[in-house]
Order: C-alpha cells, then structure tokens, then sequence
C-alpha cells in the first residue's frame, strides 16, 4: 500500500521535455525579417567599427541577438560579427564600454564570449578572456551563472 497520493515518476519524467530548438514549431518563427535584422546588423558593425565608435558597435550587435528557436546558421552569422567587433576593440577600451552596457546586454555579451570560447581555432581566447574579466568585474559572478542556466543559446 503506498502512501503517495501523486505520481511524481509523471512529474519527474525526463521526455516530457521538450526543447524549443528541436521542435518542428520552432522553424515557424524563423523568418526573412530575422535575416534581414542580422545582415542589417553586420552592415552597422562594420561601417562602426571602421568609423572607430567601437562602443557603438559593441551595443549594437548585441541588440535583439537570434537566441533560441533560431537556424544555427543564422546564430552562426550573428556570433561572427560580434565575436569580430569584440576582438577589435582594443584592451584599453574595455572597461568603459562594459560599464556602458545594461544587465541584458552584459549577459548577452557573456554568451558570445563562451561560444568563442568554444572555437579556440578560430578566436583569440586570450582577448575574450579579457572581456570575460571586465564582464564578471561589472556584472559579477551572477552573470556567469544566468548564462549557463539559460537555455536560448546564440
């Protein structure tokens, strides 16, 4: 005779999960407007980058970032373009522009710097350290950990 009352094995079960970048749904919310919204976004980093507004160009590729129910392909072209703005800013610059960032963005930017990370073959990991540092000095260690629960990946 048992003493429960509810089937927590129902609650607790492991393929009740369901991850939005694997549902068939998720494909619907991808769209040309999304495309577009990263080409813009290349094209305003690069003319700011060449301009030499590195904090302007910082702030704007980390607007609106494709997280989650996104095509890897259009998260990949994002992170190229923000992972190529942050190892053109020089180490000195850092500091004021993490202090210019709000609390979405400085997570967001945590993001982009793991998935650098993750490509040691293909990013300096030395600067991204870098940026690491003055975004955990700025944000503390909470952002490091709202970035590894969070499940929208970029």
């Amino acid at each position: 005779m048992s003493h429960r009352k509810v089937d927590v094995d129902f609650v607790d079960d492991e393929d009740a999960f369901v991850d939005e970048n694997q549902t068939a749904a998720s494909a619907t919310l991808y769209s040309a407007e999304a495309e577009s919204a990263v080409d813009a976004r290349v094209n305003d980093a690069r003319r700011l980058v060449s301009s030499g507004n590195m904090p302007a160009a910082v702030s704007r590729v980390l607007e609106n970032p494709p997280a989650g129910p996104y095509p890897q392909s259009l998260k990949d072209k994002n992170t190229a373009i923000v992972l190529e703005t942050l190892l053109a800013v020089r180490p000195n610059d850092m500091p004021a522009i993490v202090k210019s960032l709000s609390s979405t963005q400085l997570d967001t930017l945590m993001k982009y710097i793991y998935r650098g990370m993750a490509q040691p073959e293909a990013y300096n990991s030395g600067l991204l350290l870098t940026w690491h540092e003055k975004v955990t000095e700025a944000g503390g260690v909470g952002v490091i950990v709202r970035v590894l629960t969070d499940r929208k990946t970029v």
